[in-house]
């Protein structure tokens, strides 16, 4: 654990690779093949934001770039961090918006466009005050959820919400703390390892997702779910007109 640790913490951004000129309409004179995942951490861009908790997703996108030897290099067409590689044979597409939180989607559009990225096959990975630390949740779709990043998203993809999402929980601020100091926050001491050891975890997540599919990974996250549906009671008879109950979207990793 403690050599996994270290690892986070000595993780360093890649920039300026060779060859990135062109990335999402900034000077290329052909079209890309199309990539059929592309993974987009959120958070903001510079050294006074990377540690905060609202920058987790970054920290997940350089801890998956490094393990899997993606260079990342800014893209000017995008205004993105940018790295084309493979994770298990299978090519995807890192990408680290550099617009700041609240403007993510225009990165996102461009480059979905350009790599011809189906809306299924975009994952993005960000941080969410309603999970306590360190938790995982992965959803295959649903709404921005206050987060302002996944509000642009969403907004730049037409209102479009069906792709999916890892989610790493910050917390709720304590005490009188405003939310928009408490994601600007560092975490605290007694609260990092247990946040490395989630980066960790969500660098898993991501290669099972790319490699096998959301279905395969969520079993993967819960191995007795499917036994727990068969044992458990029978649902009461269903009253007449009464609509469908709809099943939650959330896949929690972690408790």
């Amino acid at each position: 654990m403690a050599g996994r640790v270290r690892a986070v913490r000595g993780l360093v951004r890649t920039r300026a690779s060779k060859g990135m000129e062109g990335v999402g309409g900034g000077g290329g004179t052909s079209p890309p093949p199309p990539c059929p995942w592309m993974v987009v951490g959120l958070g903001n861009p510079g050294a006074h934001y990377a540690r905060t908790r609202h920058n987790v997703g970054f920290l997940v996108l350089e801890a998956l770039a490094r393990k899997h030897g993606v260079p990342m290099g800014f893209d000017a067409g995008s205004n993105a961090l940018v790295g084309r590689g493979t994770i298990h044979g299978v090519a995807v597409l890192l990408v680290q918006p550099q617009t700041y939180m609240n403007e993510s989607g225009r990165a996102v559009r461009k480059l979905a466009n350009y790599y011809k990225v189906r809306p299924e096959k975009m994952l993005a990975v960000y941080d969410d005050l309603d999970l306590d630390v360190a938790k995982l949740r992965i959803r295959a779709k649903g709404g921005h959820g206050g987060h302002n990043g996944m509000r642009s998203i969403i907004d730049c993809l037409g209102g479009r919400k069906d792709f999916p999402r890892l989610k790493i929980g910050i917390g709720r601020p304590r005490g009188s703390m405003p939310v928009h100091a408490h994601v600007l926050q560092p975490f605290l001491p007694e609260e990092q390892e247990e946040v490395n050891i989630s980066i960790m975890e969500s660098v898993g997540l991501v290669e099972s997702l790319v490699t096998t599919g959301l279905e395969q990974t969520v079993s993967k996250m819960n191995p007795t779910k499917k036994k727990e549906k068969t044992t458990s009671p029978p649902r009461s008879p269903k009253v007449p007109g009464t609509p469908p109950m709809e099943e939650s979207q959330d896949i929690e990793a972690r408790t």
